[in-house]
This record gives C-alpha cells, sequence and structure tokens, in this order.
C-alpha cells in the first residue's frame, strides 16, 4: 500500500471515537446550574461540543466577560475530572478501527476541542494513548476551525496536508479541514446532524466508525 493517498488519519475525539456528547452537556448545565446563569437547552449545549471551553461558553453566551467564561470553565472541569464518574464508551468498533489502520500502516493522530489533561485523562482510561504518538489540544492551539491544530500535526509527521484526512463528528472538524486545505471524512452519529455536516462538505461520510477502513480502501 505504498502506494495510498493518505499516509496519516488525524481524529476528533468526542462524538467520533468517545461517545461523550451526553456526559460534556451534563457537565456543562451543571456548571451553568452552579454559576446561576441563564439556563441553554441541552439542544445548544451539544451543539458546542467541538469547540475549546472558552470559544464554547463565548458560544453559548456572546456577551459574558473574562470572569463569567472562567468560572463556567471553572466549574466544568471540576465536574468533567470528577474521579467518581464512569468513563464514557468508546463508540462500538472503535479499538478495531484503529488497530486495522494500525495493521496497514496508517499514522494515526488526534485534534481535539479537550483541554491537554482532560484528553491525558480519557486515553489514560481507554488504554489508547499507544495508537496517537502526536495529539493536539485546544489549550495549546487556535480552537477550530482554525487550521492550526491540523497544521503542527503535519509538522510533526513532516507531511504535506495532501497526505492527511482528517475525520470527525461536527462542522467545526470539516471546516477546519477545509481552513488547512485538507480532505475530510464525517461520522453521522455525533453532536452534529447529517444536513450540517453536509453543508460544510466533506469528502464523505460514514455511520460507523468500522466502515472507515473500508471506505479508506478506495483510496488505497
Amino acid at each position: 500500500m505504498a502506494n495510498k493517498k493518505y499516509s496519516l488519519i488525524i481524529f476528533d475525539w468526542d462524538g467520533t471515537l468517545m461517545d461523550s456528547s451526553a456526559y460534556i452537556t451534563a457537565c456543562m448545565q451543571s456548571a451553568i446550574a452552579e454559576f446561576k446563569a441563564e439556563p441553554r437547552s441541552d439542544i445548544q449545549v451539544r451543539e458546542i461540543i467541538g469547540l475549546s471551553l472558552e470559544e464554547a461558553v463565548h458560544t453559548l453566551y456572546p456577551d459574558a466577560d473574562d470572569f463569567f467564561i472562567d468560572n463556567i470553565i471553572r466549574l466544568f472541569r471540576i465536574q468533567f475530572m470528577s474521579t467518581d464518574r464512569k468513563p464514557s464508551p468508546l463508540f462500538e468498533g472503535a479499538e478495531e478501527m484503529l488497530e486495522i489502520l494500525t495493521q496497514r500502516g496508517y499514522d494515526l493522530a488526534i485534534a481535539t476541542g479537550k483541554s491537554r489533561q482532560g484528553l491525558n485523562k480519557v486515553l489514560s482510561e481507554t488504554g489508547l494513548e499507544h495508537y496517537f504518538p502526536v495529539t493536539r489540544c485546544a489549550d495549546e492551539a487556535f480552537s477550530k476551525p482554525h487550521p492550526q491544530m491540523l497544521q503542527e500535526v503535519l509538522i510533526d509527521h513532516d507531511l504535506k496536508v495532501e497526505c492527511a484526512l482528517m475525520i470527525g463528528d461536527t462542522d467545526y472538524d470539516i471546516h477546519m479541514a477545509n481552513n488547512a486545505k485538507m480532505d475530510s471524512l464525517a461520522v453521522s452519529f455525533g453532536a452534529h446532524d447529517l444536513p450540517r455536516l453536509l453543508r460544510a462538505n466533506p469528502l464523505g461520510v460514514v455511520n460507523t466508525l468500522i466502515e472507515i477502513p473500508s471506505w479508506l480502501k478506495n483510496y488505497e
């Protein structure tokens, strides 16, 4: 497979590999309630999954000042990092899919809206660290859809943009790839619905993770 189009596959995390949207929504709702902020619906909160925390809170509360944003983020992190919670599950077929891609010679990376602390925690909980030697988080770069995370992953791998594919569940992921001039693949089971994903013009859409290796065969 020396002639395959892509040598690097970059994944989003929440809503793409891990079924964490409900937990993230609950943590944000808890932070909003504790701070006694104006309520937001679960649908509104779900829509901001994938952004950095600062950008997410600003999207929910456009007129919020730094004090408000900092406190919502602080309360969210307390909830999210709670040690007595049950970890969110991976989507069905996630580890099998990653193993297949690794066996077929793909390099794997992550570009996520999570913080470094949050990503390290879930990678440790799931035991998937070894699949992702290169990762980028929203507190290390500009938030999606800015292309900085993807650009830095490419630099770490010493690859041109046409050699990489971004996979994610939100239009933030697809627009980030578009802004980097990178191809993208959407998954239909995450935070954003299919019409919204399609408006961002991904190269394709899959309905399950285990479809990804078969989809990639078209480019090998």
